[in-house]
């Protein structure tokens, strides 16, 4: 008894946050992107309460370790079932069981205010400002509405399309003047977001998407069947954003200087999406190793890496994008090729000794880039780390988001 009691006195001293996820920490995302956070900052004295939306297949999955890894870390995790159809209004269900089941629980915790983990979970936010008077701060992760039509999600000839991209534009300005603090991914994002010019401008503070740098090391020894031979890698999945056409094209121009050069996919995708391309284009297939890497597997597969290579298609809403595996290549001392228009990348390629930038996806720009390669390859793998600790390092990730919650609480 005397236990409890000092628990629960500790836990009435600690600052309580309400963290409102619509990804699932079940999900890989919510693994890499949330709960380290949340670790984080538990340590520093905030005691979270995170109501995460659960897709159920990864739910019965992983819900056990997810159980123990917050209840090991004074996360109370209130899971809620995600619904995918019919679209938009499953999201309104699942926006009404986010608000229903925060009220309930703050008529207990009496939480001090509310972090929004992107759109939909700062509709939620923004109501419980409303009715409960709670601040919340708004970690957009990117230009929602924007990115669903870029990606194809969203097609605006269709009316009620339409309508829900229009209705969450209008809401993005809200939630930028009525939330304590904004998050960006990128200075990017910030910068146009300043341009709007809107009657309150709220702080805006820049936090990418930061990565386990103690998972990705650089001092992996590559397989000794590597070690003499150019081995180009991608990673991650391929699709909506990733341009495979333009970067086996790249892979082409690279094998008229290096025709030994070898092209490492790490992709959980099917290889026949590859392989459909890459026949299109006549590389032979011995030419490739496509391998699905569980997250475990990935240090050892990307250390087989020359140099790592990733093309994003340059659309408006990637202004707001940080490309997690940025930091993941960067830990493990490889260089990269990439394209500019994409967050914040050309920035760090100015500040940083990262690798090579293309302007764009033409013949010139790829052949500067190969021309690069002798000088990029001199750069030291601490260095390359050194940049992924400096600008993606998950300690100043935690820093930064503690900074805000000072802010938020008036904390000097």
């Amino acid at each position: 008894m005397k236990n409890g009691t000092f628990a629960q006195k500790k836990e009435n001293t600690l600052k309580q946050v309400l963290y409102l996820s619509y990804d699932g920490m079940t999900d890989p995302l919510g693994q890499s992107q949330v709960l380290p956070y949340l670790i984080g900052l538990s340590k520093l004295g905030y005691a979270f309460t995170l109501i995460s939306a659960e897709k159920s297949e990864n739910f019965e999955k992983r819900e056990a370790i997810i159980r123990q890894l917050t209840q090991d870390n004074n996360i109370d995790w209130q899971p809620i079932s995600y619904t995918k159809k019919p679209p938009v209004f499953s999201t309104l269900y699942d926006v009404r069981q986010l608000r229903r089941t925060a009220i309930t629980l703050h008529k207990h915790k009496k939480f001090d205010f509310v972090h929004c983990r992107s759109y939909i979970a700062a509709l939620v936010g923004e109501q419980l400002q409303k009715r409960l008077g709670l601040p919340f701060i708004f970690d957009m992760r990117g230009f929602w509405a924007n990115e669903r039509v870029d990606g194809g999600l969203w097609n605006l000839k269709n009316p009620l399309f339409k309508m829900v991209y229009h209705y969450f534009k209008r809401k993005e300005k809200g939630f930028l003047q009525k939330a304590s603090y904004i998050i960006s991914l990128t200075h990017n994002a910030k910068q146009e977001i300043e341009s709007w010019h809107l009657p309150t401008q709220r702080p805006i503070q820049v936090i990418p998407c930061c990565a386990d740098l103690n998972h990705f090391k650089s001092t992996l020894p590559a397989p000794t069947t590597q070690k003499d031979r150019f081995v180009l890698s991608y990673l991650g999945s391929l699709g909506t954003w990733y341009m495979l056409r333009e970067m086996l094209d790249f892979f082409v121009e690279l094998r008229k200087t290096k025709p030994e050069a070898h092209f490492l996919f790490i992709t959980p995708d099917s290889p026949e999406l590859i392989y459909k391309e890459s026949d299109a284009l006549q590389i032979p297939r011995d030419c490739f190793t496509i391998q699905r890497g569980e997250r475990a597997e990935v240090p050892s597969l990307l250390a087989q890496s020359t140099v790592s290579i990733f093309f994003v298609k340059p659309a408006y809403s990637k202004k707001a994008s940080s490309p997690t595996k940025m930091g993941e290549i960067l830990a493990m001392g490889i260089p990269l090729i990439a394209n500019t228009d994409v967050g914040d990348t050309a920035w760090l390629f100015e500040k940083y000794a990262c690798g090579a930038l293309v302007q764009d996806f033409s013949l010139a720009s790829y052949q500067k880039a190969i021309q690069a390669l002798p000088t990029i390859l001199q750069i030291p793998a601490e260095t390359l780390r050194e940049t992924a600790v400096a600008y993606f390092g998950l300690e100043e990730g935690i820093k930064r988001y503690e900074a805000v919650y000072k802010a938020v609480l008036r904390i000097t």
